[in-house]
């Protein structure tokens, strides 16, 4: 029998964790969850008023301006809540939610205006000390985060982020592997408490399909306790069953389900509808400063009740100019 030796640590991170790992009270929480078919239909304002808390571990799964789960951001900001902790990996939710000050920590991988540039409004947050902390990751580390929690495992192994300062910026930790004595980098697994995902169409019980990219929603879906979907279409379950291989986030993750037509406007969905862009580009020298983006956010959010009086503000004739 070979001794038992620890390991030793060449290098960790400087960055200590947002979101400790509790890999049993995870599983325990996911028992509780019911297996049942169930109608799990409400309303964007429902779903964020039973399932999110102030200072949540929040995540949004979405890849740039794709499938932006914008209807459940914008009720999320009218609520009030706040003191969150965020996976930041997102464009135009992650700004309005910094706009509304909401946002404290973030485990940080990708937040910008794309083409555009950095945003001044995040920047703002940043610099006046609004954000406490933040923690770096590779696009793909976070991915591989999601991974080893929806693993049951408390990290997972890969080479990513070896020799760079965004490992140094992390809470990743290098060791040597014991089978190829190479140096490698351990990723803590990643547990979300509410997660928002938009996907192309669902049945009621929380069977979800995407079509076109698919981001992280395999992997980010399978590590959160609590998981609201909003879709474009409420398919019959029979549709949903004749093509199974599409079907990437099963029922029994889902928590709540939310009919949202053009819920990532104006972001884009594959398939069904293009961003809008001259929405956007306002948007971007709206935000260059407080009082605009505090203008945005009135005009677009506060004075807004729900998802619906945003589609009738935007109208048919627009929407129908954006749609496939």
């Amino acid at each position: 029998m070979s001794q038992n030796k620890s390991i030793p640590i060449f290098e960790e991170g400087e960055a200590s964790l947002i979101q400790p790992i509790d890999l049993d009270g995870f599983r325990e929480h996911n028992r509780k969850k019911t297996k049942k078919l169930i109608d799990k239909t409400i309303t964007e304002k429902e779903a964020i008023d039973k399932y999110v808390k102030n200072g949540d571990y929040v995540g949004f799964e979405l890849y740039g301006t794709v499938r932006c789960p914008m209807s459940l951001t914008r009720e999320l900001v009218r609520s009030g809540k706040t003191d969150f902790r965020i996976v930041g990996q997102g464009v135009h939710e992650l700004d309005l939610m910094f706009a509304a000050n909401m946002v404290r920590e973030i485990d940080f991988t990708y937040i910008s205006l794309e083409v555009y540039g950095i945003s001044d409004n995040m920047r703002r947050r940043v610099e006046s000390g609004d954000v406490t902390k933040i923690v770096e990751w590779s696009n793909a580390a976070i991915t591989w985060r999601f991974k080893a929690a929806s693993m049951g495992i408390p990290f997972i192994p890969t080479r990513s982020m070896l020799g760079t300062d965004t490992l140094k910026k992390s809470s990743a930790k290098v060791i040597e592997c014991p089978f190829t004595h190479q140096k490698i980098a351990l990723l803590p697994a990643l547990f979300v408490d509410v997660g928002f995902i938009h996907v192309n169409r669902a049945d009621i019980h929380g069977n979800c399909q995407i079509d076109g990219i698919s981001g992280f929603a395999f992997e980010m879906s399978r590590a959160c306790k609590n998981l609201i979907i909003s879709t474009e279409k409420i398919v019959p379950t029979d549709e949903i069953r004749e093509h199974p291989d599409r079907t990437i986030i099963p029922y029994y993750l889902v928590d709540a389900v939310i009919h949202a037509p053009y819920g990532s406007w104006p972001g884009e969905m594959a398939g069904m509808y293009e961003r809008d862009e001259p929405h956007y580009k306002m948007f971007v020298e709206k935000q260059k400063t407080k009082e605009g983006m505090d203008e945005y956010m009135k005009e677009w959010i506060y004075d807004l009740s729900d998802h619906q009086s945003l589609i009738d503000k935007v109208g048919k004739k627009r929407l129908q100019e954006l749609t496939l």
